[in-house]
């Protein structure tokens, strides 16, 4: 039996996108024994893969490099999926025992294009690029991980609000979203919280004693268990986040809110509509593949949509 193996360590979302195209090559390739090195953290999210798949956590602050790479023994192929030192010092590792390795295209000149203006057009998502390592290895994915990965009709019920991101240029205004919080409480809807950090749990928490009906979940359960709760969900608002991936993960349906970043980057949520991106048409837009450049006019204009917008994209069900 081939052995193949997948890395990625960070970010959440990007592991999460990861996700589809995996199990997609293991249905397809029953043969093929594949081993996804990661973060322990993320185990949760390969929970469940066909039983070709194996899920190798590692603890990166407690774990050197050297000893992570002599505890993966020998590959036929190596798929970087990060492209960053740390992947780079492991797949030499592989190479150096055979393994056949290829290493993502992450795109910078069109991103780099797109970010200063000069093109406006959907660059090739994450999930593609993922694809395009394992064809460069010659495993060839016939139907995509996109149509693998439909949003879910059963019947659910409530309102994830995610409404936190890395960087503040992703960030809608923590106030405006409040207000989201209070209308839709107001309609008589359940309002479930997600966040991370303690600052963020204070917050929503403030938010779940104020308003009726709404719950805050932040700190309180497992990745796994977080994931559960998506899934119950009728929709998630959600910035551009590892959330929107998460939700995305579970096939619920994600208003995303997209400031300084753009869908057009490749990063929107699998099996998502653009319909139900919220986002200013600015010339400015997108400034940023991250969100982590400082706005040139210092009021994140791109932000400055209305709550009652996004509160009329949640209650409108035709967008699917």
């Amino acid at each position: 039996m081939k052995r193949l193996l997948v890395i990625r360590f960070s970010a959440l979302g990007d592991v999460a996108m990861l996700v589809p195209v995996v199990r997609v090559l293991a249905e397809q390739y029953p043969e093929l024994e594949i081993t996804v090195l990661s973060q322990q953290r993320m185990a949760d999210l390969f929970a469940g893969m066909p039983e070709n798949v194996v899920f190798h956590g590692v603890d990166l602050k407690k774990q050197s490099l050297r000893e992570i790479a002599a505890g993966l023994g020998k590959h036929d192929y190596v798929a970087d999926m990060h492209g960053v030192w740390r992947s780079r010092y492991i797949r030499l590792r592989l190479a150096l025992r055979g393994a056949k390795v290829r290493t993502i295209r992450k795109g910078r000149i069109s991103k780099f294009l797109l970010t200063h203006g000069w093109v406006h057009n959907p660059l090739k998502t994450t999930t593609a690029r993922y694809q395009q390592v394992l064809e460069r290895l010659g495993l060839t994915i016939f139907c995509t991980a996109q149509n693998k990965h439909k949003i879910s009709t059963k019947v659910r019920l409530g309102i994830g609000i995610a409404p936190f991101a890395a960087h503040q240029g992703k960030i809608y205004p923590l106030e405006r979203m409040e207000e989201v919080v209070r209308m839709l409480s107001e309609k008589g809807e359940k309002v479930v919280l997600f966040g991370g950090g303690k600052r963020e749990q204070e917050i929503l928490e403030s938010w779940a004693e104020k308003y009726k009906g709404v719950e805050s979940v932040a700190g309180k359960y497992s990745l796994a268990e977080e994931l559960e709760i998506m899934r119950g969900l009728r929709v998630m608002v959600s910035m551009d986040s590892a959330n929107m991936h998460l939700a995305s993960l579970v096939g619920t349906r994600v208003v995303s809110i997209w400031g300084a970043t753009h869908p057009y980057a490749g990063f929107m949520g699998i099996g998502q509509n653009e319909k139900d991106c919220v986002q200013r048409d600015l010339e400015c837009r997108p400034c940023s593949i991250y969100g982590n450049r400082k706005c040139k006019y210092g009021d994140y204009r791109c932000l400055d949509i209305a709550p009652e917008d996004i509160v009329g994209k949640v209650k409108s069900e035709n967008c699917h």
